[in-house]
């Protein structure tokens, strides 16, 4: 079974630590429903493709639009097809891995005082943030912008799969693994 009956999930992931949290599980439309939600680390289960559709649509102007969100990651992925000639889950899941950030800070209040320090993040918090940094850098990319999502948001999947750091979801994680480091 492929993903939208094009693209196959055999993928490497390279990071042995987001290999329990990247479902690569093949779905014939990734659309589960919510049946994941009550159950502890439950969207760990559900396809990371569905959760990209889920993260696309966040609220603003596609909330709430799964089929407007389908179709967006779906020429997403024909883009990126085209321009690497790569399978586009295969990229998203570098880039994924690209844009996860390792460490960041937390408050910590004692007795009145307030100091930040740094902490190791979760893998699922890991795919959770790599996730929303691709979906923000595609909406500011395409923000007030001729070029449309789908363009931004293969841009950006694509820059993130390459390490790049013009891409909004690496020079996020940039951003707060330094603010971590100078918390230690």
């Amino acid at each position: 079974m492929k993903i939208f009956g094009a693209w196959d999930t055999e993928v490497q992931i390279r990071d042995p630590s987001l290999k329990k949290y990247i479902s690569l599980s093949p779905v014939y439309l990734p659309h589960s429903g919510g049946r994941h939600e009550h159950r502890r680390f439950g969207k760990s289960r559900i396809s990371i493709v569905e959760r990209l559709i889920n993260n696309v649509m966040r609220p603003g102007k596609n909330k709430g639009k799964k089929i407007l969100a389908y179709n967006i990651v779906k020429m997403a992925f024909q883009i990126i097809s085209a321009k690497t000639g790569e399978n586009p889950i295969q990229v998203l899941v570098r880039a994924i891995e690209n844009g996860a950030p390792r460490e960041e800070t937390t408050r910590i209040m004692y007795g009145g005082i307030v100091y930040y320090v740094a902490v190791d993040i979760s893998p699922q918090r890991r795919v959770d943030l790599a996730l929303r940094h691709i979906i923000e850098g595609a909406r500011a990319a395409a923000f007030n912008n001729p070029k449309p999502i789908e363009e931004a948001l293969a841009e950006e999947i694509m820059a993130a799969a390459s390490a790049d750091p013009k891409s909004f979801a690496v020079k996020r994680k940039e951003e707060i693994e330094r603010i971590a480091l100078s918390s230690r």
